[in-house]
């Protein structure tokens, strides 16, 4: 998980906040990511009510390009 990741907090299946990454730690160090597998503490920018039993889910936006491809069979 990169500290530059989008959050979103899902519980008992239904989204209750989406935002940011205030702080990443692994241990008592602040770092920029952390491999799958391993534990680390996640501060949640505006969010302080995460619950037992509550999905965090990481994500991160990619802008793709758009490109215009010619129509099958078309001649130009």
């Amino acid at each position: 998980i990169a500290r530059t990741a989008k959050v979103r907090v899902v519980r008992d299946g239904t989204l209750v906040y989406s935002g940011s990454i205030s702080s990443l730690k692994r241990f008592k160090d602040d770092v920029k990511e952390v491999r799958e597998g391993l534990e680390c503490g996640i501060g949640i920018e505006n969010f302080n009510d995460v619950k037992v039993g509550d999905r965090i889910e990481a994500f991160r936006i990619e802008e793709v390009k758009r490109t215009l491809q010619p129509a099958a069979g078309a001649t130009g």
